[in-house]
């Protein structure tokens, strides 16, 4: 292939992780920066090769922005993911609305961008150089259509481009880049683009008034209201992100984005872009919380499948569509800043028992509403199964490491058997109880520490944040003492002001090691609140809640001393756990159902 032309001067940087805002339709998601540049879509799917991929070093980028000096801001229109940029320039105020067209056909994508001029005049820039499989392929076939329309192909795409009548092909080292045109609108005008794409013929040109009236009309149908919520606002925005990345398949991935450095040189960047199976789980167990919404059934549909699908060899992760993720590879592209250039994930090599438990967790949120039909509970036999005969078995853990006995693994399906054995058949429900107080009498047998709290292996005396999990999804009550004694071990031992970290890495101060976890402070929040401390839950809440940027997107990692998003964007299960604590501590602390000791 002939490596990506990226000229500095042309393409706009990336910035800090925190100011980038999201848009979804389901099938795919672009990141917009404060300058108005789409510098990540993948299309026509999630895991595809990205058309725009200047966020990590490619040549494809959508840019427009204010000419001159100017000030960023933004928001989201409520309970959707239509995204307003607003610059603030010398010579007024402009805004730029930004939206893919909801719910997404995943043959094709339709990206609107309605330029506003609010007050004063708005003189802008508008670039448009899709250079698909990151970057790689250069615009080629480029012409006006009979109505205007610029249209083109990238790779495998087609794409076609509307309301840019004035823009000229722009040229770099003899070789076609892109369009670029100059946009000049008097007070109160508007001006709209549309992006078509598709690896199909583009026919049936989409009409923009039309397309956003459908957009803003089903993101009211899709987003609940939320309002007996501790936080309303930031639940429906929760609700949103998880939506965005959930497609008609019902999988949701884990980020829009690939290889964003959880911290900076330190090898651990990965491609998010797939379905974890435990991520979905969270999700829909979050969901439930709230009430029998939408996502709750996508999140059952998805995962019963692949249970069907792949029994005891269930992968801990597929594609969007079900499929095997590819193997970890290089792109040959700069990276992030910090970072690499990684597609691929090498979770398709990997067991975690843990994945079983919750996939019995998520099925007994969805049989109290009455929503687990024949299917579903087939899939819950499968997984029981599974447990049973490998249970023995090394694997991943949560946190997808070596292979060994992970306590937390062991717990979490032991929470899983207990929660659907009450609804179960009398056979099941004595055979999933009796497997379950023997995978608590071994895990107690042999990752007990001497101090009476639990430990991360037999092997590992170790604290870990995956231990605060199974107390509160039942695996065993919240006065167990081995409950009280890991919860105050762990917040003596990993966590500083109030945010959370996964476990110790080695000797060096934690912030050190990597950013805080917030999947972990919003667990120390329901943890507090099911022991009865509604102050220090909140406490926990409102810190980690607080962790993002305007857009109001979670990364994986808080870096404590920087202020700054570590990670891939946005993170799926710390929007879905922050959705839950949300729920959860609007209510009176109270024990999870179904416990019992062992």
């Amino acid at each position: 292939m002939t490596r990506p032309l990226v000229s500095r001067h042309d393409v706009p940087p990336p910035q800090v992780l925190r100011e980038y805002a999201l848009i979804a339709d389901g099938e795919r998601g672009a990141l917009i920066g404060p300058r108005g540049d789409i510098a990540w879509l993948c299309a026509p799917r999630w895991d595809s090769g990205a058309l725009f991929s200047s966020l990590i070093g490619g040549s494809g980028h959508y840019t427009v922005s204010p000419q001159g000096r100017f000030v960023w801001g933004g928001h989201y229109e409520g309970g959707t993911l239509i995204w307003r940029n607003r610059w603030i320039t010398e010579s007024g105020i402009g805004e730029s609305r930004e939206a893919l067209t909801f719910p997404g056909d995943p043959r094709r994508a339709v990206l609107l961008r309605r330029i506003t001029a609010v007050k004063g005049t708005a003189h802008l820039t508008v670039s448009l150089e899709p250079h698909a499989e990151y970057g790689y392929a250069c615009p080629r076939d480029v012409r006006r259509d009979e109505d205007h329309a610029w249209c083109g192909r990238s790779g495998t795409l087609r794409w076609r481009w509307s309301g840019a009548t004035a823009a000229s092909p722009r040229h770099r080292a003899g070789r076609l880049t892109g369009l670029t045109m100059e946009l000049g609108l008097e007070p109160g005008d508007c001006h709209d683009l549309v992006l078509e794409l598709s690896e199909g013929p583009l026919s049936g040109r989409a009409d923009a008034s039309h397309a956003w009236s459908a957009t803003e009309d089903a993101w009211r149908r899709e987003v609940p209201a939320l309002r007996n919520n501790l936080a309303p606002g930031d639940s429906r925005h929760a609700y949103c992100v998880l939506r965005g990345l959930t497609g008609s398949t019902g999988g949701m991935v884990g980020a829009a984005t690939t290889s964003l450095p959880e911290r900076a040189r330190a090898g651990r960047n990965y491609d998010y872009r797939y379905v974890w199976l435990r991520d979905q789980c969270y999700a829909g167990q979050a969901v439930a919380a709230a009430g029998p919404h939408p996502l709750l059934d996508d999140a059952v549909r998805f995962v019963a499948a692949r249970l069907h699908q792949d029994g005891p060899r269930t992968s801990p992760a597929y594609t969007a569509t079900g499929g095997r993720i590819p193997d970890q590879s290089g792109l040959d592209l700069p990276g992030y800043p910090g970072g690499y250039d990684r597609v691929g994930n090498w979770v398709n090599r990997q067991f975690q028992l843990d994945v079983f438990g919750e996939a019995l967790l998520l099925l007994a949120a969805a049989h109290r509403y009455g929503r687990l039909d024949a299917d579903g509970w087939r899939a819950a036999e499968i997984a029981a199964d599974t447990i049973a005969t490998r249970r023995h078995e090394p694997d991943a853990g949560i946190w997808e490491l070596d292979d060994r006995i992970w306590t937390h693994s062991r717990l979490i399906c032991a929470a899983g058997l207990r929660s659907l054995a009450q609804a179960a058949s009398a056979g099941h429900s004595r055979h999933w109880t009796a497997l379950a107080d023997s995978l608590l009498a071994e895990a107690a047998a042999t990752s007990t520490h001497p101090s009476g709290r639990w430990q991360r292996s037999p092997d590992d005396p170790g604290l870990d944040a995956a231990l605060l999990l199974p107390p509160l999804r039942g695996a065993l009550p919240a006065h167990d003492p081995r409950t009280l004694r890991t919860l105050r071990a762990y917040t003596r031992e990993l966590t500083d002001d109030h945010y959370a970290y996964r476990f110790r890495h080695d000797e060096r101060p934690l912030h050190e090691a990597e950013g805080a976890f917030l999947l972990c402070g919003y667990v120390m929040a329901l943890a507090e609140h099911q022991q009865g401390d509604q102050e220090e839950a909140l406490r926990w809440f409102e810190r980690n809640r607080a962790a993002c940027g305007p857009p109001g997107l979670y990364a994986e990692e808080y870096d404590v001393g920087q202020r700054q998003l570590r990670g891939n964007l946005p993170r799926a299960f710390v929007h879905a756990l922050m959705l839950e604590t949300a729920t959860r501590l609007s209510d009176a602390p109270l024990p999870p159902p179904n416990s019992r000791g062992g």
